[in-house]
């Protein structure tokens, strides 16, 4: 198999380069060179993909067997577009990495690959769309439901779209796990937000990798669901958390009601406690019969925790700022839940 990889140096990216590179195939990768380090023995192609002479000097390396497209997250359909029609005819699949979010009904009701999508045009800018006064749906939401559009309007048949919720893992830029990690290795009373029992489905990056690279050599057209199909309670989560870092953390659980008082911002400040009821009610079973493996969390916290321990970073995001929530912020509603210090 010879592919080209859109992105291919940080996080999923770079996962899904490395488990190429594990099947023997031959990788050449497009990006600017700015965010992450090339994975040693790729071809690595320098260029804008906004840029339609790149794209056209890019097309020349071709044809590949399979375009894995893993850098169009903030990008508008017609940039999606632009590099879709610009490649078409150079590649026999293409593997594109989209999001949940393209549902209408995310993050309210539960979803299958029959969902109703989101409406946005193949031609449109950054500016189509917005973000509902509860947070959904959300704008960029309507962005990847274009992105998807646009490439089914270039490669038709050839097209087959992952829609992962949250991922994972060693090499995470977002900051979710990271930020838990830290928290419970810190110790102390840790706010959590309750219910414990609450379930979360967040998958591992090297699944998704190893699933994305299955389906560019698997023919036909197709949607998945990328989605863990064993969820975990979020008080289990937060324990292996603590039992991984070897912190004394005591969990201190708050009602959303109390934290809705105190302003605290689902999804970020306590990363992964969303209160929406189809927010982790994703199903996954087609992307298990398709091939989805997806590995225990607690592996991938352990194994997230041992990176961050050797030195590992993450590339710069401004995404990473938004999770956490502060401090004093979080000893304030430690105290109204009758926490002393």
């Amino acid at each position: 198999m010879r592919i080209l990889v859109l992105g291919g140096t940080w996080f999923l990216g770079k996962e899904v380069v490395c488990e190429a590179q594990r099947r023997g195939w031959k990788v050449a990768t497009f990006n600017r060179g700015r965010s992450g380090q090339d994975v040693p023995g790729v071809a690595a192609i320098r260029g804008d993909r906004q840029a339609a002479r790149d794209l056209e000097r890019l097309a020349q390396h071709g044809p590949w067997d399979a375009v894995i497209d893993t850098s169009s997250s903030d990008l508008p359909p017609r940039d999606v577009l632009l590099a879709a029609n610009a490649l078409a005819a150079r590649t026999a699949r293409w593997v594109h990495i989209s999001t949940v979010s393209v549902y209408s009904g995310w993050p309210h009701d539960r979803l299958t690959e029959e969902s109703q999508l989101l409406e946005c045009p193949t031609d449109a800018d950054e500016t189509f769309g917005y973000t509902g006064p509860d947070g959904s749906p959300t704008e960029y939401g309507f962005q990847k439901a274009g992105g998807e559009r646009a490439v089914r309007e270039a490669l038709g048949d050839r097209a087959v779209f992952l829609r992962p919720g949250v991922i994972l893992g060693p090499g995470e830029y977002v900051g979710r796990l990271p930020w838990w990690l830290r928290r419970a290795h810190r110790g102390g009373p840790l706010l959590v937000p309750s219910p414990a029992d609450r379930r979360i489905q967040p998958v591992d990056v090297r699944d998704v990798a190893h699933f994305a690279i299955d389906q560019a050599a698997t023919p036909g057209r197709d949607a998945y669901n990328v989605a863990h199909p064993q969820a975990v309670t979020f008080e289990e989560f937060v324990q292996e958390c603590i039992a991984v870092t070897g912190g004394a953390a005591e969990l201190v659980w708050a009602p959303p009601e109390l934290l809705g008082q105190f302003g605290v911002r689902q999804w970020t400040e306590l990363p992964l406690w969303r209160t929406h009821a189809g927010a982790w009610s994703v199903e996954s079973e087609r992307a298990v019969s398709g091939g989805l493996r997806c590995r225990p969390l607690s592996e991938t916290i352990r194994d997230t925790w041992a990176w961050l321990q050797s030195g590992g970073l993450p590339v710069e995001h401004p995404r990473w700022a938004k999770h956490g929530i502060a401090p004093g912020k979080e000893r304030e509603i430690l105290s109204a839940l009758g926490v002393s210090f």
